[in-house]
């Protein structure tokens, strides 16, 4: 039960490290946020293998769901969004302060709800049962991650269109489209496998979509040679 969650995990770790390691380099603002979004979906997928492993108790379940739930796609839009706005950065700066706010709210909500103890004892309790169907910690999943989730893609296929055809680009584009695939893998998965209480398709797509975005990570900023680059391949 726990080894799909632990191999998300790990993957969401190593990821959130080696792009902490960029960002301490390269000082962009994008992989600074993005960093923060891995590591928090490592530790919600942590606290959801500690949970489905030796019993959830709430402090867990909260963890669980503000980081993997609500917070994790909001920072990979974050982080898109200083993609985007490149040439209007005040914009990014104002999204930046509006996450953080957003963030702090939600970290409030989520900690001090009322949480059903019984529901905790189930292997895999839903958010609406936990914190009760409609509420506002139950909401804050779809306020956040839903409207994050789209600006994302969007952002991602916007992104990989302008550089589709352009040979010095391909790197660049595959792994963008890659990335889109990932998160959708994880949107999808998850939501499907919440919606049917199926935690073998939850925790699958965990883990491959935390895979595959990663893997296009690397295929989008490995270095070609010149020579490569300008000639391609043959």
């Amino acid at each position: 039960m726990i080894v799909l969650p632990l191999l998300a995990t790990v993957v969401a770790l190593v990821f959130g490290l080696h792009l902490a390691v960029r960002f301490a380099r390269r000082r962009a603002p994008h992989e600074g946020l993005w960093s923060l979004a891995m590591l928090m979906y490592a530790g919600a997928s942590g606290a959801l293998a500690l949970g489905v492993r030796g019993g959830w108790s709430a402090g867990e379940f909260r963890l669980y769901w503000l980081l993997g739930a609500v917070l994790t796609v909001p920072y990979l839009a974050g982080g898109e969004l200083y993609l985007l706005a490149r040439r209007r950065r005040w914009i990014a700066h104002l999204g930046l302060i509006v996450l953080a706010a957003a963030s702090v709210w939600a970290t409030i909500e989520v900690w001090s709800a009322p949480v059903d103890r019984a529901v905790l004892e189930e292997t895999f309790p839903l958010g609406r049962e936990v914190f009760g169907d409609g509420t506002l910690p139950h909401r804050l999943a779809q306020y956040y991650s839903f409207p994050a989730y789209f600006f994302l893609l969007g952002g991602a296929t916007y992104s990989a269109g302008r550089m589709r055809g352009k040979e010095e680009l391909r790197d660049r584009f595959l792994g963008t489209t890659l990335i889109a695939i990932g998160a959708t893998i994880v949107a999808i998965g998850s939501g499907v496998g919440a919606g049917l209480g199926n935690f073998a398709l939850f925790s699958i797509s965990l883990a491959a979509g935390a895979a595959v975005t990663y893997w296009g990570f690397l295929v989008a900023t490995r270095r070609r040679d010149p020579a490569t680059r300008v000639r391609g391949p043959g």
